[in-house]
């Protein structure tokens, strides 16, 4: 048999593998959070372009939520300002919010509906200020310590939190065909905008947008047991329970916690992919190894 031949039953194999997906998944949305490695390497940030196309051909609704950190401190680096993260936060005074409007709200996200509508597919950029999409009120948070008569409260400036989402504007793009590209940032009753983290606000457009799917790229396999291995058709509950044993812990404790209460707010999975590998999403989505992490409710 042929190269040729070998590959046309490769493409065959995988054609027959996805249909089933497509015809389940078809008319639905999936909202994916965009990060990582995936959006700095080249050759991923097209192949992820294309693939975000490819859904929309085949009927799927893809919705995007991006993150910058790297990008903002990038900028601030070159600007002199000094970067200053705490609890994994990064401290946004008025100065350094100017900056994550510029980047998050201009530079890539306009770089990322670039990329899709050079790849074929009709992207509209977004920030949570467009059409009161995100509105957001202040991030509180606490520290304390035994020397401390009370916790202390930490002001980390224009940070913020998801209070509520008017998905009115995204539902609008998506029926006339558009793929949404949204920042994180949000406004404020005080008037002020917040940058909130990309995470959170995929989960929280997911729910609002009753969507089949939540999924976070991240630069790491997924979620892990004690031994390395890869964990993945996890329920809610055997999460809550490999919070409680430790299995799940440090930085991936948020990401699991927005997955989590996207699952539980009535999307149908949630899924932390590799997005160093290439065309992560369509292999999640489509095949049935997948390359990541599903949870769901039962």
């Amino acid at each position: 048999m042929s190269l040729s031949t070998d590959k046309a039953h490769n493409v065959a194999h995988v054609l027959s593998e996805a249909l089933p997906y497509i015809r389940r998944f078809g008319g639905r949305t999936v909202v994916i959070k965009y990060g990582g490695n995936a959006m700095v390497d080249e050759e991923l940030k097209a192949g992820f372009a294309r693939d975000v196309v490819l859904m929309k051909t085949v009927g799927i609704n893809p919705v995007i939520v991006h993150g910058g950190g790297p990008q903002i401190g990038d900028l601030l680096k070159r600007l002199g300002k000094e970067s200053e993260f705490i609890q994994g936060m990064r401290v946004t005074d008025s100065e350094t919010m100017d900056v994550v409007e510029m980047v998050l709200g201009g530079l890539v996200n306009k770089e990322i509906v670039n990329l899709i509508n050079r790849h074929g597919g009709s992207a509209v950029g977004l920030t949570g200020m467009d059409g009161d999409l995100i509105r957001a009120r202040k991030m509180q948070i606490t520290r304390d310590a035994p020397e401390l008569q009370a916790p202390e409260i930490i002001d980390l400036g224009h940070v913020g939190e998801v209070e509520s989402i008017d998905a009115s504007v995204v539902d609008m793009l998506v029926q006339g065909d558009f793929i949404p590209v949204i920042a994180p940032i949000g406004v404020g009753a005080d008037g002020h905008s917040y940058n909130i983290n990309a995470d959170l606000v995929a989960g929280k457009v997911a729910e609002v947008l009753n969507a089949e799917k939540l999924m976070l790229l991240t630069n790491i396999r997924g979620l892990l047991d004690k031994d390395g291995n890869l964990l993945t058709g996890l329920t809610t509950e055997r999460v809550d329970e490999l919070v409680a044993d430790g299995t799940i812990h440090g930085g991936m404790l948020p990401k699991i916690a927005c997955a989590l209460d996207a699952v539980k707010g009535g999307v149908n999975s949630a899924h932390i992919i590799d997005g160093r590998v290439p065309h992560a999403v369509l292999v999640e989505l489509f095949t049935d190894e997948g390359v990541g992490t599903l949870i769901k409710c039962r």
